[in-house]
């Protein structure tokens, strides 16, 4: 049973006249007339009696009225929220972020992305590096943020992704303000406390390959923490534990009121690329304007 036709038979009830029901539905009379003809054939059996006027339901269909009303009433409801769906999975897109960037560049990113398309909705996921690249490739995010080795190429096949370099970041080494001589005293003593991530991590065998490694030909390095989180990091190194490296994009807010001391005069520090990956080959329109968006987005989180 369609839903204009339950419509019609609405519109007989609530007029009592094929011809004002007409009217109401925009039809000519010999179309809606048509139309009863072709419902009551559908159904097999009459639905009104035309020998009264004004017309009324068979009693029959009297007794289903409240119940083509509430059908009638459910399919525009459902026609009205299949419409919003479509329209919101248009303009809905999905952003898995590396861990690291969702808490420092990726939020700056998401509001540039709602300047410029003020109805885009963005669901964020937040992942290690190999699990964007994973929904990426599964075609469950149809953008990823993430960190990468200026230089060096993402570990995926350059001819299944797009990469576009957002900015650049730097993984430097922080401390408290307050504790910043007793990392003086301690380096020139020869020795270091740091806070590591695990070996298993990006920004784990960053430290490790890029500074931990030539550190230790000077240097007695010990872990005093160990932590996945670059937050959880910063708030070790804030609380005057241990020196942690954390993305400057994370830390710059805190360097400069004064309560977070940056050691990249003592310490060094490395370079890390933001860049923004999708599937090669065409996307659908909202992924596109998000994709002109964010390589437009440039070095804004540098």
């Amino acid at each position: 049973m369609r839903l204009e036709w339950l419509e019609d038979i609405l519109a007989v009830a609530e007029t009592g006249s094929l011809s004002a029901a007409a009217e109401r539905r925009r039809l000519t009379q010999s179309a809606f007339s048509r139309r009863i003809r072709q419902i009551e054939d559908h159904v097999g059996v009459e639905l009104f009696d035309r020998t009264r006027k004004p017309i009324a339901l068979k009693p029959t269909t009297e007794e289903q009225r409240e119940q083509i009303g509430r059908i009638a009433r459910a399919l525009r409801d459902l026609e009205h929220d299949l419409r919003q769906g479509a329209d919101s999975a248009a303009r809905r897109i999905v952003i898995a972020s590396q861990h690291a960037l969702t808490t420092s560049a990726t939020p700056a990113i998401i509001e540039a992305l709602g300047r410029s398309t003020p109805r885009l909705f963005v669901r964020l996921v937040s992942a290690n590096l190999d699990e964007c690249f994973a929904q990426l490739l599964a075609r469950q995010a149809d953008i990823a943020l993430v960190y990468r080795p200026p230089g060096l190429a993402h570990p995926v096949r350059p001819d299944f992704v797009e990469v576009a370099e957002v900015g650049r970041d730097w993984l430097v080494p922080v401390i408290g303000a307050g504790h910043r001589a007793r990392v003086e005293t301690d380096i020139a003593q020869g020795a270091l406390s740091c806070v590591t991530y695990p070996g298993d991590v990006f920004l784990g065998q960053l430290l490790e390959r890029q500074i931990l490694a030539g550190l230790r030909q000077t240097l007695q390095v010990s872990a005093s923490a160990e932590t996945a989180l670059t937050l959880a990091a910063l708030e070790i190194a804030s609380a005057g534990v241990a020196v942690a490296w954390v993305p400057l994009s994370l830390a710059d807010g805190r360097i400069a009121a004064g309560s977070l001391a940056d050691l990249s005069d003592l310490l060094p520090r490395t370079a890390m690329d933001v860049t923004a990956v999708r599937l090669a080959g065409p996307s659908g329109a909202s992924v596109q304007a998000a994709w002109d968006m964010v390589v437009r987005f440039g070095g804004s989180v540098q």
